[in-house]
């Protein structure tokens, strides 16, 4: 039996440097928020004067795994971006997925909401949670917490 490094060896420079390659690439392709950042060469107070949240808020932000979709396009707009929302099946080319944002504001818009911004305002809040996901292109299954 070949271990993993005889295996990889038995493969041949070319091909091995090729894989590298691909494998850096896909790895280049995903970041969390704070890699984006600086990627973007941007510091946490530069990004915080753009959206209007202190430091603290922006490094609260980038230790965040669940985001309202506002707040992550707020975001990816500052840096100088645009956010689009792919769906992926296993039977079919992946979707960019449109309109969702605009849905999303006209909702919050019908209901009289403004977004949160602040923690505090978080309980008054619960209908956003809702709006957002009475939306049919972004139905979460099961339980949930895109309020934190």
């Amino acid at each position: 039996m070949k271990t993993l490094t005889q295996k990889i060896g038995d493969i041949g420079t070319a091909r091995r440097k090729k894989v590298e390659a691909r494998a850096a690439a896909l790895i280049a392709e995903e970041m969390t928020l704070q890699e984006l950042r600086q990627a973007r060469k941007l510091t946490q107070v530069r990004l915080a004067k753009a959206l209007g949240i202190s430091q603290d808020g922006v490094s609260r932000l980038e230790k965040r795994s669940d985001l309202l979709l506002s707040t992550l396009r707020k975001s990816v707009e500052a840096m100088g971006g645009n956010l689009s929302l792919v769906a992926e099946f296993p039977d079919r080319e992946p979707v960019v997925l449109s309109g969702i944002a605009a849905a999303f504001r006209q909702r919050v818009k019908e209901m009289g909401i403004r977004e949160v911004s602040d923690s505090a305002e978080k309980p008054l809040a619960e209908p956003l949670c809702g709006a957002l996901h009475r939306l049919p292109a972004t139905r979460v299954p099961g339980p949930h917490n895109c309020l934190q």
